[in-house]
């Protein structure tokens, strides 16, 4: 690894290409079934940055490995809510055979950093401990209280990570009213103009489980009651479903500042005239104009010639604000009788107005370092931890500031394969996030 503490009064865009390629080299693999390397030995590198610098991380476990890392910055104004500045140390698996390169090598090639986590989220990651390194290198001191969190298992809904530290350890927040995180002050080329999209809402979360009973029998026997064939219709009636378009406030907002940009107005009965405009992050705001429900899992019978009397079959549901409940009810609707629904993993949808000082702050500090840029609200068709910190009353933002070359498809790096983040936006994003921590 990367001697960062050797470096004495590097800053923030000094360190923060070397971070990232450190912490892309932790296997931190989230299988969701507890059979990866877990997060612990990427949140001791984590906790060592911040205690080379004079700060006393707290490291803590949820369960064998499942390692999370927080540390408290005191701020000059102790009447201001405190902000938690927070990302996530494990990521998707990656199959290191579809790779061009090592996804654990963290190459930097053609100025790019390589590596699974480059995007999803050891950027953000490395951004804000090369930031919190270079402010106390320098004595600056925000002005309102920081709260640093790296937590485990975000890509498997949190229940090691931000769920556990709310559920167990809400002192750590203590205060805390507002929370930047992913996904969200990256930029994109709309109308032939460079756009950040500032992340201020989320879909709802839903991960189901829809069982179907039946008649067991012999394979050779006409069987009337068979659950593999319920379930199938069911699941098939799912997936074919069309939801119709339904626009959130953030996504009407979104859909007119295209409009500003482009000169195309957005139709429902035909989105993808819009849509076309966005390049590659259509993939992102298309699937945020309507509830989705894709089934991803099926599982029935143990032989070729026995008839079992369950099936089952897994669905993803990401629910607009307000939705859950409709959602549902139709998904029983189609489903048909025979078949039983319950959640594995549900989580609430989050939706806060594209305004008030945090924004404004965010916005402010991209202009300084890309002043001709517009900053622009938008939903995310995912989750993050700010679902968990909602909990706690605790206002979150999607906010990891990227400059991207217009070539790059930036989306689809999230669980991508050959994911990889330019060298260069680290720097920007370093100097972006430095601004808004030193200032807000």
């Amino acid at each position: 690894m990367t001697d960062h503490a050797a470096q004495g009064q590097a800053t923030a865009e000094d360190e923060v290409v070397g971070i990232c390629q450190d912490l892309v080299r932790f296997d931190t693999s989230n299988f969701g079934d507890g059979s990866g390397p877990g997060e612990r030995a990427a949140a001791e590198y984590t906790a060592g940055l911040l205690a080379d610098v004079g700060l006393e991380p707290e490291l803590f476990e949820s369960a064998p490995g499942r390692a999370n890392v927080v540390v408290r910055l005191e701020g000059t104004d102790p009447s201001a809510g405190a902000l938690v500045v927070h990302g996530h140390l494990d990521v998707v698996p990656a199959q290191k055979e579809d790779w061009s390169v090592d996804p654990f090598a963290a190459e930097l090639k053609d100025g790019l950093i390589w590596g699974r986590g480059a995007v999803d989220m050891k950027d953000m990651d490395a951004m804000i401990l090369s930031v919190v390194r270079e402010m106390q290198h320098t004595g600056s001191r925000p002005r309102r209280d920081l709260v640093i969190a790296m937590f485990a298992d975000e890509e498997a809904g949190g229940a090691y990570g931000a769920r556990w530290a709310v559920d167990n350890r809400r002192d750590l927040f203590d205060g805390a009213t507002e929370a930047i995180s992913e996904v969200g002050g990256f930029s994109a080329q709309i109308g032939g103009k460079r756009a950040y999209l500032l992340q201020t809402a989320e879909k709802g979360l839903g991960w189901l489980s829809l069982k179907a009973q039946g008649r067991a029998g012999h394979g050779s026997q006409v069987n009337d009651d068979n659950a593999v064939t319920r379930l199938a219709r069911a699941v098939s009636r799912i997936g074919d479903y069309a939801w119709p378009i339904e626009l959130t406030d953030t996504t009407r907002r979104f859909l007119d500042g295209v409009t500003e940009l482009t000169g195309v107005e957005f139709d429902p009965e035909n989105p993808e005239i819009l849509l076309k405009e966005l390049g590659t992050v259509a993939r992102f705001v298309g699937a945020t104009l309507q509830n989705t429900s894709n089934p991803t899992v099926l599982k029935a019978g143990y032989k070729d010639n026995v008839i079992p009397g369950t099936a089952e079959a897994r669905v993803d549901t990401r629910t607009l604000p307000g939705q859950d409940e409709l959602v549902l009810a139709k998904l029983r609707e189609l489903a048909g009788d025979g078949v039983d629904f319950s959640y594995i993993h549900h989580d609430v949808s989050l939706e806060t107005p594209f305004e008030g000082p945090l924004v404004e702050a965010m916005v402010g500090a991209l202009a300084a370092e890309d002043p001709d840029a517009v900053v622009l609200p938008y939903t995310l068709s995912g989750g993050t931890d700010n679902k968990s910190l909602s909990r706690l009353g605790i206002t979150g933002y999607g906010f990891a500031p990227l400059r991207l070359p217009a070539e790059l498809d930036f989306p689809a790096m999230f669980h991508g394969v050959d994911e990889r983040v330019p060298a260069d936006s680290l720097q920007f994003g370093a100097r972006v996030l430095r601004r808004l921590l030193t200032t807000y």
